[in-house]
């Protein structure tokens, strides 16, 4: 992991952390939120993780393997009141389907102790799906960070169409895959298997116009994915032909935080779309989202001189 230096971008990640339960009792701490500060801590940045756990052995779980990784445990909420985020898994030759548990902590994080505005803030879109958690978001973003990017994480029945959509007006960078933004494209993503290449650039440059956005990722599952800015043409990757993929769970994750970290560190777009491939296609050939290992960063750091 790197070291304390004074070159640590700071970013602000809200929303939830919880526990990923799979067949056969194995529990994996995750949460997407919590799996791309994760990564960014390996990564030299310093995360500010503002979300909320219960009063229980699974809140202190969190905030003791946060405090092993060297992450700032300040802004992490303790609420009395519910229990830990927890979400079961299942599988399906690698293809993960989720059952997320409601009324959790992190549906409940409160609008106090904020931290001092990062560089960028990063959300979700599930942490939003109750009244307090959504009502703290919108107190951070008045606070003026120079950035705001948005995950898209649409999991039914925690979302609607009409709040997604109003979301997409006040955020800079977007990342979401093939099937989402057709979905909040025209509202019904009934021609998702249709979207061929050139279909797939003129929909995204209509979105990023139509939000007014610096940027806008879309992961196309084994295709890679590809990304706009604002002026500039579009990037396309492909992952590597020979993955040994276990499972994809957080692989968009491990994504997003490169994405994050090319961001704040101005790489170019290219460089940060290679790079942010790179490193979801190394998560995909092990299990669970992160994993607690300096070694899994450090040829990632070497390379890209961090």
């Amino acid at each position: 992991m790197s070291d304390s230096s004074a070159d640590q971008p700071i970013v602000d990640i809200f929303g939830e952390v919880l526990f990923d339960c799979f067949p056969g009792g194995r529990r994996v701490l995750g949460g997407a939120p919590f799996n791309v500060a994760w990564h960014l801590r390996a990564f030299g940045a310093a995360p500010q993780l503002i979300s909320a756990v219960g009063d229980d052995p699974q809140g202190e779980q969190v905030r003791r393997a946060m405090r092993d990784w060297g992450m700032d445990t300040s802004t992490l909420q303790t609420d009395p009141d519910h229990a830990t985020g927890e979400v079961r898994v299942t599988l399906d030759d690698g293809e993960p389907t989720y059952e997320i548990i409601p009324d959790r902590a992190f549906d409940f994080i409160r609008a106090v102790d904020f931290p001092p505005v990062g560089e960028l803030l990063y959300h979700g879109t599930l942490a939003l799906r109750r009244p307090v958690s959504a009502a703290t978001l919108n107190a951070l973003k008045t606070r003026g960070h120079g950035i705001r990017f948005l995950d898209v994480n649409l999991r039914d029945p925690w979302w609607s169409l009409d709040e997604t959509r109003g979301l997409l007006h006040d955020v800079d960078w977007v990342k979401l895959n093939r099937s989402e933004l057709a979905l909040l494209a025209d509202g019904s993503g009934s021609n998702v298997g249709e979207i061929r290449d050139a279909e797939l650039t003129t929909l995204a440059s209509a979105f990023l116009a139509q939000y007014g956005l610096s940027g806008l990722v879309v992961t196309l599952g084994g295709d890679g994915a590809f990304a706009l800015g604002r002026g500039s043409s579009p990037v396309h990757v492909a992952p590597a032909p020979a993955l040994a993929v276990k499972d994809t769970v957080g692989a968009g994750d491990a994504f997003a935080s490169v994405l994050i970290l090319g961001i704040v560190r101005r790489w170019p777009l290219a460089t940060t779309l290679e790079r942010a491939q790179s490193f979801a296609s190394r998560i995909v050939e092990q299990h669970g989202a992160t994993a607690a290992d300096p070694a899994l960063y450090r040829p990632y750091l070497d390379q890209w001189r961090i």
